[in-house]
């Protein structure tokens, strides 16, 4: 199994920043911002499942666009996967006619190119050959979840946006087959006050959430906002050096 970055910064611009965005083998989204427009269309044709962390617009722009692109190419739906808040949100928000169609009505409701799945914390959904996502606690200023990705013979964590969250590493300290952490920083330790604000993390908040974590793994840190990039990551290195966290790119290829 396969989890390919196609987008981790907090924020666009140039040819690298792209919003948060991963591809599991060829089939599965883990969020959908804008670095899925860097998917061929044949790719893009492949993608039978969205897993959304939350409904913001930097980790949705793009189910709207894949759905107009590549729905009429389908046989089966694209099925967005959410907690039944999220979901709520999109249906409202953003599939509402006025914003973009509702493409569970489009074609028409008996054969639509979009349709919705709730999903609860802990719920494990298999999408094929063994890979199972888990929606994990987080704790953001709208509904939102993490994910764990698990192969089998190894797991990775994806925070989505999160603040300082005890229950995630009470369920993550139990993962005997962890091998990578994807956590956010999304601010530099002056603007401390912010990320506490927006629910989001600084360095010393991101080192206070890493001493709770109990297991050894490879550490990723995504969702840095651009212009800050260097300076939060010599933060991050001061904080948390001890750790030996890595800023995600574009491209990687985390192999489970």
């Amino acid at each position: 199994m396969k989890l390919r970055v196609l987008g981790c910064s907090g924020g666009i611009g140039g040819r690298h920043l792209r919003t948060t965005s991963f591809l599991l083998d060829t089939d599965v989204l883990l969020d959908a911002g804008s670095g899925v427009g860097d998917l061929t269309l044949a790719e893009l044709t492949q993608i039978d499942h969205v897993f959304v962390t939350h409904s913001h617009l930097d980790h949705i722009c793009s189910i709207p666009f894949l759905l107009d692109t590549v729905g009429q190419m389908r046989d089966e739906p694209l099925t967005v996967w959410g907690i039944p808040a999220t979901l709520e949100i999109l249906q409202n928000h953003i599939f509402n006619w006025s914003i973009w169609p509702d493409f569970t009505q489009i074609p028409s409701a008996a054969a639509p190119f979009l349709r919705y799945r709730p999903i609860h914390l802990g719920e494990t959904v298999d999408v094929g050959g063994g890979r199972k996502l888990t929606p994990l606690p987080a704790n953001h200023v709208v509904p939102a979840v993490g994910y764990r990705i698990d192969s089998g013979a190894a797991s990775a964590v994806f925070t989505g946006d999160t603040t300082t969250n005890d229950p995630l590493w009470k369920i993550v300290n139990k993962i005997v087959n962890l091998r990578y952490l994807i956590i956010e920083t999304a601010f530099c330790n002056r603007e401390r006050q912010l990320a506490i604000v927006s629910k989001h993390l600084c360095p010393s908040m991101l080192a206070e959430e890493l001493a709770k974590l109990e297991r050894s793994c490879d550490i990723f840190i995504s969702h840095l906002k651009p212009g800050e990039i260097e300076l939060t990551m010599e933060e991050i290195e001061e904080c948390c050096g001890n750790f030996r966290p890595r800023i995600l790119q574009n491209n990687l290829v985390l192999e489970l």
